[in-house]
């Protein structure tokens, strides 16, 4: 009974801490985009508008035209981040809704090809504290292949089974060696997503050749 209460109490913790990491996530994507996607287009709107000649007149109208349409990429834009900052109620969605939304984020950069293989679009059952465990450790496995992979291909899957989620993240990147990796303490990152899945009773399987890629394959028992 003790020792039920003490795992329930570690569970609990984690959650939290897991919790504040995707929250930490979420504000350091709007500040990139804020920066990179809806601040660019305002430097594009306020260089065209100051560009505008009065004598002109033929071309004021295609500067103004121009300029709107920045205007509302920039409103589109923002509408998008006003979403992502309402994280919680996408994952009373469902874990679905959540990952698709982080892989249009990941899109925007147009560094990767991205191929999502979405399983579990008319899902009806959801666990919501397994899936801030999953949101969590998808964004992991996504930070480790914009640091780390070289990459320029993804392909996501997921799906649900026999009472079981089924994630899978493959990219065509440098690929490594684990268990080397393991044994140098380089893969903190990695550890981390393995001891979170193993801790709600989940597998994790990670399959990796030099210059071919790594594909990362979990298992968890769900909802």
């Amino acid at each position: 009974m003790e020792e039920k209460k003490l795992l329930n109490q570690k569970f609990e913790s984690e959650l939290l801490k897991t919790q504040i990491e995707v929250q930490e996530q979420t504000m350091q994507l709007i500040a990139s985009n804020l920066h990179d996607n809806i601040g660019q287009l305002l430097s594009l709107t306020n260089l065209t508008l100051g560009s505008i000649q009065i004598n002109a007149e033929e071309k004021i109208q295609k500067k103004v035209d121009t300029s709107i349409e920045l205007v509302n990429k920039s409103i589109q834009e923002l509408r998008a981040l006003a979403k992502l900052l309402h994280g919680e109620q996408l994952l009373q969605l469902g874990i679905a809704a959540a990952i698709e939304q982080e892989v249009t984020w990941l899109s925007k950069t147009e560094i990767y090809q991205i191929q999502l293989e979405n399983g579990m679009k008319n899902a009806t059952l959801l666990s919501p504290k397994k899936d801030l465990v999953i949101l969590r450790l998808f964004q992991e496995i996504v930070n480790n292949i914009i640091k780390h992979a070289q990459a320029t291909e993804i392909k996501i899957q997921l799906h649900q089974r026999n009472d079981k989620f089924f994630l899978s993240v493959a990219e065509n990147g440098v690929g490594f060696d684990y268990e080397s990796t393991k044994r140098s303490n380089h893969g903190l990152g990695l550890f981390s997503i393995e001891k979170r899945i193993k801790m709600i009773g989940g597998t994790f399987q990670l399959q990796s050749s030099k210059n071919i890629g790594t594909q990362v394959i979990i298992e968890i028992p769900y909802p």
